[in-house]
């Protein structure tokens, strides 16, 4: 039996924290089981999916169903302990913000792995990271994260241009894959902190009141 390797692991964890943020989320929607699980599936799955059809491999869940009962684990994990968890206000937080680094890092490692260029990586790393996150929301029916003027995609941005900074540096790949998730938690903690966030684009006010 083959052991997974370091970057399986640090999927299966972030399937497992994304999971949990999607099955959190929708338990305060007041889904049923099944659809919680659904919502958290989504979540953990939908940015390498889109990631793997893009880059023309089998999506990473089709050929492991490991992920899906990690899935189930975090639906049950919040089925225990979801009133401890509900009283955490900074639980989906923390949850999603390291769901978010260890699929930053997965995303752009698998790029490079595939020979595509630096920018490519970036991108496959953004939508590993956040894809699903948009998913979710929708599912929920919720202006996704994505879109608002929180600091989220950037952190992804960021936290991939800082480990393909490294890889070209010849770092370790572990200190390029700490020196990665490290960054966008770093990021992402400030920006919420410090309500830190990108300029909004203001509409046109006179084409906004004309369709009032």
């Amino acid at each position: 039996m083959n052991l997974p390797s370091f970057v399986d692991l640090m999927e299966i964890a972030g399937t497992f924290a994304f999971a949990i943020s999607g099955i959190r989320l929708a338990s305060a929607k007041r889904f049923d089981w099944f659809g919680a699980y659904v919502v958290g599936l989504v979540t953990a799955i939908g940015g390498g999916t889109i990631r793997d059809i893009l880059l023309n491999v089998t999506p990473f869940w089709m050929t492991n169903s490991m992920y899906l009962l990690c899935s189930a684990f975090a639906l049950f994990w919040v089925i225990l302990f979801g009133k401890y968890l509900i009283r955490l206000n900074n639980t989906f937080f923390v949850f999603d913000t390291i769901g978010l680094a260890l699929f930053v890092v997965v995303g752009v490692e698998k790029t490079l792995a595939l020979d595509y260029p630096i920018w490519v990586a970036v991108v496959m790393a953004t939508l590993t990271g956040s894809a699903g996150g948009v998913m979710r929301d929708i599912f929920i029916n919720e202006e996704p994260l994505f879109f608002r003027k929180e600091i989220y995609a950037m952190a992804c941005v960021i936290g991939a241009l800082v480990y393909c900074l490294c890889d070209r540096l010849g770092a370790e790949t572990i200190v390029s894959q700490i020196t990665c998730s490290v960054f966008i938690f770093i990021v992402r903690t400030l920006a919420v902190k410090y309500n830190i966030c990108l300029p909004v684009l203001n509409g046109d006010d006179e084409y906004t009141e004309g369709n009032k």
